[in-house]
């Protein structure tokens, strides 16, 4: 675990002192889960569900904010187990997919969703044309119900079919009303309008949060970085850690903390909470 800046270290310690009124905001992939080439593969780690279930115990409520389906992330994450040992600790497991285009908590235990975007049928129709075109036509393209996701991963030259792929899918994106996030080794193709920093900026309020922490790994999370900054200007405890890695340093320079992966995520979390722990004893 690596602070940025001595304020990071500052935040970190005003984080602790306010854990019992803060928001734990966790991407899946990168960050709970380790990256994998196939990302119907893509586990959570298998320390995850025990620091979480502590962690429960110290902040007001954790959420799991993700560009995949919830119903994809619940089960790659055995996160309904997880919802029920927070239940028992009288605290809400919240998992936010696509981006917060679907809900799920612990408490009501269905997915509450939002209607496929107009356009991506036709964008997917369109798909096909664009792969071939920019010689990539084995790339995996996986269709999430609400937005589309093409891997270049598994192809001979990753780096090079991603960077070939851009520019058509972002225009073929443009042409029917949709927007384009580039990822580690995937492109998702999805409506406009709905972003991770959403789902910060409404689980602060909902909430009533007085910090705020989140951790993620790629592009996509770069609103919620954003967002977690906001709060800071009103006056929350923020604390945005980096799960970093070889192939995206995008949120090195906007975080507080750097952790090595999914284990250095799990880790800093423990700490918090042992650190949370502590803290309430001797108040």
């Amino acid at each position: 675990m690596r602070f940025s800046s001595r304020e990071g270290e500052l935040r970190y310690d005003a984080l602790v002192r306010v854990a019992a009124r803060t928001v734990v905001g966790l991407d899946f992939d990168g960050t709970l889960s380790p990256i994998v080439d196939d990302p119907t593969q893509a586990h959570i780690h298998p320390d995850a569900p025990a620091v979480l279930t502590a962690l429960a115990e110290e902040v007001a409520a954790i959420a799991v904010i993700t560009g995949r389906p919830a119903r994809q992330a619940l089960d790659l994450g055995g996160l309904e187990e997880v919802g029920d040992a927070l239940a028992a600790a009288g605290k809400e497991l919240f998992v936010f997919g696509q981006y917060g285009n679907e809900r799920w908590t612990s408490s009501r235990r269905r997915i509450v969703g939002a209607r496929p975007p107009r356009g991506l049928a036709t964008f997917e129709r369109d798909l096909p044309r664009a792969l071939r075109s920019a010689g990539a036509s084995d790339a995996y393209v996986e269709d999430k119900g609400l937005a589309v996701a093409v891997h270049t991963r598994r192809l001979p030259d990753p780096d090079g079919a991603f960077d070939r792929l851009l520019p058509p899918l972002r225009a073929l994106a443009s042409r029917h009303g949709l927007v384009l996030e580039p990822g580690r080794a995937v492109i998702e193709v999805r409506s406009a309008g709905s972003h991770k920093g959403m789902v910060v900026h409404r689980l602060a309020a909902v909430l009533d949060a007085e910090g705020f922490l989140f951790a993620g790994d790629d592009l996509g999370d770069v609103e919620a970085f954003e967002a977690v900054e906001e709060l800071a200007e009103r006056g929350l405890a923020p604390l945005r850690v980096c799960s970093a890695s070889d192939e995206q340093s995008a949120l090195v320079a906007l975080s507080d903390v750097v952790v090595p992966g999914p284990e250095g995520v799990l880790d800093l979390l423990g700490r918090f909470a042992a650190d949370a722990r502590a803290a309430r004893r001797t108040s």
